[in-house]
């Protein structure tokens, strides 16, 4: 079984193939609004290094939010496209969820300007605090000290803090939901679409 996965609903590309519970070829590139033009190219080479073709994949799993309101639909659109023509599977994973890891104790927080930001808590990818928006300060009041905090750290005046995405698809796989009408696919912005033209 060779899967597909993809996430393009943050500032970074990423690429995993996956084949019998191995990661086999992946790619992680921060390209932010430039997924679109990035995808195709860096898709055929993935495919080619891991001596695959399109046609070998037999099932696709996306991200599906929160996060850039055109990014999230750039990987969305062709998993639908995909598993449509192809008629194979399609898995959801939530973009906070992703950026968690499988990490023990820890906090995810995506910039969602406006000094705002995309936040959840996860242990272990079970959810602790279920994703929502808020405000820095807001965020501030939530976190722990023993929670380990991964994603745009910088919002709080700390590190940046990325984990392995391709890594995390593979390790997180209990947590894939299984899309049971490709069509009915949509993406999770947790905020209206008018808040996202707010720079």
């Amino acid at each position: 079984m060779i899967t597909l996965c993809m996430d393009t609903s943050h500032k970074h590309l990423t690429l995993a193939l996956i084949q019998d519970d191995q990661l086999i070829k992946k790619s992680m590139t921060e390209c932010f609004k430039q997924q679109s033009e990035t995808i195709f190219p860096e898709l055929v080479k993935l495919c080619e290094e891991a001596k695959i073709k399109p046609d070998d994949i037999q099932e696709v799993v996306v991200t599906t939010g929160p996060g850039s309101y055109t990014g999230v639909r750039i990987a969305m659109t062709i998993a639908k496209v995909l598993c449509a023509t192809k008629n194979i599977p399609c898995y959801a994973l939530n973009t906070l969820q992703l950026y968690s890891g499988n990490h023990a104790k820890c906090c995810v927080l995506l910039d969602a300007r406006s000094k705002r930001a995309y936040f959840a808590k996860y242990n272990h990818g079970e959810v602790v605090q279920e994703p929502g928006v808020f405000t820095i300060d807001e965020i501030q009041n939530f976190i722990k000290p023993d929670e380990e905090i991964l994603g745009d750290g910088s919002l709080l005046g700390k590190e940046d803090n990325y984990v392995d995405l391709a890594e995390s698809f593979l390790s997180l796989k209990p947590y894939w939901e299984k899309v049971e009408n490709i069509h009915c696919l949509v993406p999770e912005y947790l905020k209206s679409s008018e808040e996202y033209l707010v720079k």
